[in-house]
């Protein structure tokens, strides 16, 4: 029987979000000359268009391999091989020549000089154009058929298409996981990955919008213990930010066993045993007189924080710190370094909400993205079983991926 089909094309792209144009610009300028995206939205390039809160956190400054594996909670094995080929390096250097100048903030994060989003959209929309790739908006793509030697055949609502090469960059919509099945490939079940935690502690909603720096967190689940340092943000259902985020992300798995009910335990000093009784010891000489609501030892410590702990361990507010016991004081210190709260539920997603699941990696060439049950196929992005944490890394990997895909399927068409 006959193929039917509208359109032959050298590859079709499915997706047009960041690993979707990256992996068609890079295969249009290595010399495949009718590449066709398919988006089956109305905003290609939307999450990049609205990522770090209109900025585009477009990647970090890690520029090692090495170091680099270690924010990938799923992937960090298997993702030394491509970035030793592309890192960070290597997509500043990209943009840059793509017209978009980038700057690097004092953390680590990379964004368009301009703080504007709509930029890396307009780079990646115009280096497209600039190449010859075609975009179709709000297609849907239905099925896609192998046909081994002759390629692929795509259907999507309107249409059939004939492609020597296809890559599937759907993020993490399942539609993506759902044609990747039909063609035979495994799905690592996915979950929700880096999110705020709900907790069982009505005091701490009268802090929402506090932000405290080096912040010591431990995790706990049934199976394992995760821990992390840094920046959290208080709300009104319970903890954030970006420290609270990667715990998440590395927990993402054990979370979802246990239904999202676990322990928290928070140091919000930062320092250890030794190190705050010798400042509550030196405190309490120089401020005697004072009561505890009145004098608060670690000013870093905001106010409305310090009346929460104080009241959380039954501290009365208007304790002199010359009455202060033994007792109560070790009460004191626990609750400031060691203070357990239940998770009842995640938050809100991060800004930059990612699945943490996707196409098994054992199916996937990674020096090439290629499908390892179908020659010609190829996975950029989000749909594999790679996710990172927060601060640009989740988009590193999209241009990293999208690269080795592009160049690859322009290696393998000559």
């Amino acid at each position: 029987m006959p193929l039917i089909f509208d359109q032959t094309f050298d590859l079709i792209v499915i997706g047009g979000g960041a690993a979707g144009f990256m992996g068609a610009i890079t295969a249009a300028e290595a010399g495949l000359s009718s590449i066709l995206i398919l988006e089956a939205t109305n905003k290609p390039l939307e999450k990049v268009r609205l990522s770090g809160g209109g900025r585009c956190n477009v990647t970090n400054a890690c520029w090692t391999p090495q170091d680099l594996v270690n924010y990938y909670p799923r992937g960090m094995v298997a993702l030394r091989s491509p970035f030793s080929r592309f890192a960070t390096g290597d997509a500043v250097s990209w943009f840059n020549e793509h017209n978009l100048n980038l700057i690097e903030e004092g953390d680590g994060r990379i964004f368009p000089k301009s703080n504007n989003s709509s930029e890396v959209v307009a780079c990646l929309r115009n280096s497209a154009k600039a190449a010859g790739v075609s975009l179709k908006k709000q297609t849907v793509v239905t099925e896609i058929q192998y046909l081994q030697e002759k390629g692929f055949l795509v259907n999507y609502c309107g249409g059939t298409c004939l492609s020597k090469f296809v890559l599937l960059a759907t993020g993490g919509h399942p539609s993506g996981r759902r044609l990747a099945t039909k063609l035979g490939h495994n799905i690592v079940n996915p979950v929700p990955s880096l999110f705020s935690f709900s907790l069982k502690e009505p005091l701490l909603s009268k802090c929402a919008g506090l932000t405290l720096n080096n912040v010591q967190l431990k995790l706990q689940t049934t199976k394992k213990n995760f821990f992390e340092t840094g920046r959290v943000l208080l709300t009104h259902k319970g903890i954030s930010g970006p420290a609270v985020l990667r715990l998440s992300a590395f927990g993402a798995r054990d979370l979802n066993s246990d239904k999202y009910t676990a322990n928290l335990t928070v140091n919000w000093l930062g320092e250890n045993l030794e190190e705050v009784k010798n400042s509550l010891q030196l405190f309490r000489c120089n401020s005697a007189n004072k009561t505890l609501i009145s004098a608060r030892p670690f000013l870093h410590l905001p106010k409305r924080l310090w009346a929460t702990i104080l009241k959380k361990n039954n501290l009365e507010f208007c304790i002199r710190w010359a009455e202060l016991s033994k007792n109560l004081e070790s009460k004191l210190i626990d609750g400031l370094i060691n203070s357990r709260y239940l998770i009842v539920g995640k938050g809100p997603f991060g800004e930059e909400f990612v699945t943490a699941g996707g196409v098994d990696l054992s199916q996937v060439n990674m020096k090439t993205m290629e499908s390892r049950l179908c020659k010609g196929l190829f996975f950029a992005g989000e749909l594999l079983d790679i996710d990172g944490v927060t601060g640009g890394f989740n988009f590193q990997h999209c241009w990293t991926s999208g690269w080795l895909a592009g160049n690859a399927i322009a290696k393998s068409f000559i």
